[in-house]
């Protein structure tokens, strides 16, 4: 028999048991397991005499213990009762799921709605002071703790405002919240963008305007370190109305509160600002359902086994229920909050450190109670293949769009648009939002000169967007996560090719394109002469191989200089067809002399686009 949690009733353990009583016989449905407390309350007897009519049967049980449908049904005939099973709802893994998901549809329009407190994600530009301003809304210096400016701790933790919950979530910054929301998590209700008033906005803090804004999530602006003598508030707020960012005052409706997290100040306004952002979001959710919630952390801990931290977002998370997490399942052992204090029961907007589970998760798995390990079991199983399927949505590219847009699948193209330089940047963005039509709307979520880096694929992975360059490169990095994500990287020289073909697709008359999957990668060593004057570079290869005829380009410094072929491949004095990597080779690229040592070669192959 297993152990339930104490003081459970029949509607926490997820399960509908109900009596009935029909032309003078008591019927009663039962479930396939429930406590013995559970069935003295369906009985309407004491658990004592349920325990005693179990000992005559010749079973010692306590109040808590788990008892299987033949066992209460001999003791409810013993009380009077005629007992039926319940009937099964969920058959089989495919059901599971969608049970799971029917009943958290349900839950979102019960009348058990109340407010909850709202999640805070806070972001900006390194050494802006982050982290030193969750220490100074935390009043506990965590500081010290920290390795490499990454958090230490469960990940994130609750304070209290006049009564008030607030939640924060102490991620290392707006790389690891897109991350989850790339997983489908979106655990944030609002961002604080912290921007030091001496430094100003910085790359970073853009590249945090548009996650936040694709996740749809509000801002409000944190002016940090106002207490040096070069602060500028006021060149803050023009840096950020010109990146489309208008705080109060200054024509918009973002909060903006002056803090320094050296001397305290502004912390109190900036938590009251917290809640009245909250309170207009009127964030609810209903405790009395299973909980429902989502990953932040997990680890392997090496005394206690897999550590979750858990965000939960719905429902109540109760020690001793079983749960699901992505792939893996168990049944929470033990809970501790943000400062380590064992709990037995989380709300939701509560972050808990979770043991129990057979595995580690991954940041952004959704967690899910189920009613007994038989669903957790099937939902894993179902979930495993489903992720050896891959995704059921292909993803969104230029060659697919138009098939999705009339499946009813995209209604919003979102772009990333990086350029060459600055003034490319707006003549593009008018030209494609330009194309919106009564169908689909073009939304630009990221636009910026430079190349496109792995922030852009990650920003294009969580909105299901596309990448656009135009006269710029592709970080080696952010390639390879794109072609791992399926993340479509169109690059152009010409702006109106550019917005011919984004045209053409959204009207399904754009033909079939190739994308460039790369092979390898080579860094020039040095420079051979060889016969009629040709040029070889002498090369190590760093990733991947090289084979003769390989399509190449030469790129230097980031930028791609050179396009062509390779029409000779060396090793020694030997002619080879592929040298893979962690070798030297001599290269020889077809029409291109101009090797500088430090050059990079990037090898690479066309396919037709799916």
């Amino acid at each position: 028999m297993e152990v339930d949690k104490p003081g459970n009733t029949a509607k926490q353990a997820g399960q509908e048991v109900t009596a009935a009583s029909s032309a003078g016989a008591n019927l009663i449905e039962l479930p396939q397991a429930l406590s013995v407390r559970q069935l003295a309350d369906l009985l309407d007897v004491g658990p004592v005499d349920v325990i005693k009519q179990l000992m005559r049967n010749g079973i010692m049980a306590n109040i808590n213990q788990t008892i299987d449908y033949e066992v209460a049904a001999v003791v409810a005939s013993d009380f009077g009762y005629e007992a039926h099973p319940q009937p099964r709802k969920v058959s089989g893994s495919a059901g599971v799921a969608a049970e799971i998901k029917r009943r958290q549809r349900e839950g979102e329009g019960l009348s058990g709605l109340q407010p909850r407190p709202p999640v805070v994600t806070i972001m900006g530009h390194v050494d802006h002071g982050k982290t030193m301003l969750l220490d100074a809304i935390r009043h506990a210096n965590v500081m010290d703790a920290e390795v490499g400016g990454i958090t230490q701790h469960i990940g994130a933790y609750q304070v209290e405002v006049r009564g008030h919950k607030i939640t924060f979530l102490d991620t290392p910054g707006h790389e690891a919240f897109t991350a989850m929301r790339a997983r489908g998590a979106q655990a944030t209700d609002i961002t604080i963008l912290v921007v030091a008033a001496d430094d100003g906005v910085m790359p970073q803090t853009l590249e945090a305007i548009d996650h936040a804004r694709a996740a749809g999530v509000p801002i409000v602006v944190a002016i940090n370190k106002i207490d040096k003598p070069e602060a500028n508030p006021d060149r803050v707020k023009q840096q950020l109305a010109d990146a489309g960012l208008l705080v109060e005052g200054w024509g918009g409706d973002t909060v903006c509160v002056l803090t320094s997290a050296k001397e305290k100040k502004g912390i109190s306004d900036l938590l009251e600002n917290l809640l009245l952002v909250a309170e207009l979001e009127e964030l609810k959710a209903d405790p009395a359902q299973p909980a429902a919630g989502v990953v932040i952390e997990a680890k392997m801990d090496k005394t206690k086994g897999p550590l979750a931290t858990v965000l939960v977002q719905n429902g109540t998370l109760r020690l001793g229920d079983t749960v699901v997490a992505g792939t893996t399942w168990g049944r929470v052992k033990a809970m501790f909050d943000d400062v380590g204090k064992r709990v037995r029961k989380a709300e939701p907007a509560t972050p808990v450190a979770v043991l129990g589970l057979a595995n580690v998760s991954q940041a952004g798995d959704s967690l899910t109670v189920v009613a007994e390990e038989r669903q957790a079991r099937a939902l894993v199983q179902e979930r495993q293949s489903q992720a050896e399927k891959g995704p059921q949505l292909a993803a969104v590219s230029l060659t697919n769009l138009y098939d999705q847009i009339s499946a009813g699948q995209v209604k919003e193209l979102n772009v990333i648009l990086k350029t060459d330089v600055q003034g490319s940047v707006e003549p593009i963005r008018i030209s494609l939002e330009r194309l919106s039509t009564d169908k689909v709307q073009v939304r630009i979520i990221r636009s910026a000169a430079g190349n496109i880096t792995v922030s852009d694929v990650m920003l294009a992975v969580a909105s299901k967007g596309l990448i656009v360059g135009f006269g710029t490169g592709v970080e080696a990095g952010a390639q390879r996560l794109a072609e791992a994500d399926g993340v479509d990287i169109r690059r152009y020289d010409v702006i109106y090719n550019l917005v011919e073909d984004v045209g053409k697709a959204l009207k399904g008359l754009l033909e079939p394109t190739y994308v460039d999957v790369t092979q390898g990668r080579a860094e020039v060593k040095a420079i051979f002469t060889a016969a009629k004057r040709a040029k070889v570079a002498g090369v190590s290869v760093t990733e991947g191989k090289v084979n003769l005829g390989a399509l190449a380009r030469i790129l230097r410094q980031g930028e791609v200089v050179f396009e062509s072929e390779v029409s000779s491949l060396k090793r020694f004095k030997d002619n080879v067809k592929e040298v893979a990597a962690g070798y030297e080779c001599g290269v020889g690229i077809k029409d291109f002399k101009e090797f500088q040592v430090g050059d990079i070669i990037e090898f690479f192959r066309r396919e037709k686009a799916s």
